[in-house]
């Protein structure tokens, strides 16, 4: 599965789909001392520079959306912005993110085609966690 933007949601479809444009995600590091790197390292994830990805409660519910707000400014914050953070982990050759504003939930991708990417804190059962990640940014 790759991830593609539709309107302002992430959506998971298969690879091989004719006319598959995979959205890029750029990540830059959250510069705060004060967020501890000890489950992975702290960053902040885009799909365009005024378009990131954002944790909300909806019903009781931690969900995954996309808010405009620039990438270079949230990196810029002396303080960390907890809805927008992820901590990046490394699982093998493949890498993780779990909210800081909700820990013990992560990305997530279903198994079924065009179903929104979400959160999840059942890793490893119904939902994909593991991704593969390229970084330019060193350390990440």
């Amino acid at each position: 599965m790759v991830w593609v933007l539709e309107g302002k949601s992430l959506i998971a479809v298969p690879s091989e789909d004719a006319n598959v444009k995979p959205a890029t995600i750029f990540s830059v590091p959250c510069t705060d001392p004060n967020i501890s790197n000890e489950k992975g390292n702290p960053i902040y994830l885009g799909v365009k520079e005024d378009l990131c990805l954002f944790c909300a409660e909806i019903n009781g519910q931690p969900t995954l959306q996309l808010k405009e707000e620039s990438l270079m400014k949230l990196y810029e914050e002396k303080e960390a912005k907890k809805s927008f953070l992820f901590l990046h982990g490394k699982d093998g050759s493949t890498s993780i993110f779990q909210s800081v504003a909700y820990l013990g939930w992560f990305i997530a991708t279903s198994s079924q085609a065009r179903q929104p990417v979400t959160l999840t804190k059942d890793r490893g059962k119904t939902y994909n966690t593991n991704f593969y990640f390229t970084s330019l940014q060193p350390g990440l």
